[in-house]
Order: structure tokens, then sequence, then C-alpha cells
């Protein structure tokens, strides 16, 4: 008897933490769609509420007046040095002189190349010395992805559809938080300063 106890126990409560993983999802999901507008309506980014790496809401109209990177990362990639390296230079060299913000977006869909938790990530902002805004942990392909996200592919669609490929695809939006240009993973942030000129 009770090695049949134990069996039931084993089935029974994986089922209900299954259940219960599956409601916060919908839950999150619920809640994720109503702090947002519909994507296929907005025409700003400073429509949208995001949350930042420490799980606090941030609304985007804080970023009105800046032109800002949105950029999809990884800390396990091939591209990861290179692209967290080239980041800091750029909100090294212009934040302060013209207002750049760069807005980074960890995603695990990609060859699970990000697979810690908030507190993961934010040793690994400590290690790169990441200082620009970093926000938690999202999809940004399939019914799943933040609404941003699905606005801003809707937006500036990809050259072999509007899914995002890869880790490190980078959105420019202008100083009305509209999205204006798109760059794929082997475009190297320095190399997005002739158009970011365009926008200051």
């Amino acid at each position: 008897m009770t090695i049949g106890f134990r069996t039931i126990s084993g089935l029974v409560v994986p089922a209900v933490s299954n259940l219960f993983c599956l409601a916060r999802v919908q839950l999150s999901t619920v809640n994720m769609a109503e702090n947002n507008p519909d994507y296929k309506s907005a025409t700003s980014i400073h429509e949208f509420t995001v949350k930042n790496i420490k799980g606090e809401e941030v609304k985007l109209d804080v970023y009105k007046g800046h032109v800002c990177i949105i950029v999809n990362v990884a800390s396990q990639c091939g591209l990861t040095a290179n692209n967290y390296k080239q980041l800091n230079e750029l909100y090294d060299q212009y934040a302060e002189s013209k207002g750049l913000r760069i807005l980074a977006f960890p995603c695990n869909q990609f060859a699970g190349q990000e697979p810690g938790n908030s507190e993961d990530i934010v040793c690994f902002m400590g290690e790169r010395k990441v200082k620009f805004d970093m926000f938690e942990k999202i999809d940004v392909n399939g019914d799943s992805a933040h609404p941003l996200w699905k606005f801003l592919k809707n937006k500036q669609g990809g050259t072999l559809g509007n899914f995002i490929k890869w880790n490190f695809t980078k959105f420019i939006i202008d100083k009305n938080g509209i999205p204006v240009e798109r760059h794929g993973p082997k475009t190297d942030p320095l190399d997005l300063v002739k158009s970011l000129e365009k926008y200051w």
C-alpha cells in the first residue's frame, strides 16, 4: 500500500504543479495583453508597458524625445561578446551627447542561449559592465511574444519574413517612438552610427 501511495503522489504532484505553472503562464499573458494596446493599431513604442530586469513595470513613454535601439540579447551566443562590447561603446559615446537609449530584452528562443533567470542575467550584466537598460526575459516570436515585439515586427518586417531570426536583431526607434529601421544580428552596433545620425 505504501508503494501505491508513493506512485500516486508522484503522478498527482507533478500534475498539480504543471497545472499551476500553466495557469501562471496564462495569467501572465492576459496581464501583458491588458497593459498594452493591440500591436496592429499601435503607432508608437510609447504606448507599451514592459517589465525591467527587476520585475518593475516601465511605461515606454519615458523614452519620449530619445532615439532608441531595441535589441534581443543572449548571454551564451557567439555574437554576445562583440555586441555587448559595442552596445556599451555606443551608450558611452551617445547617451549623454545625443540622448541615445538602448533597451535590451533577454530571450531564450534561439538555441536556449539565455537559460538563466533574472538574477543570473543581472550577474552577467555586472561582468559585462552593462550600462544600458535591461528588461525582463521575454519571447520575441510566436503567440507568446511580447506585444511590443509583435509591434516592432509589424512595423519593420524582415527580409524572409517578419519573425526574429536570431539573437541581437536591432530596431532603431526615432524620437517619436516610431520604429524606423531594422538591422539583423550580423550588423555590429557601431555600424548603426550612420543610421542613428539621421534621427538625432
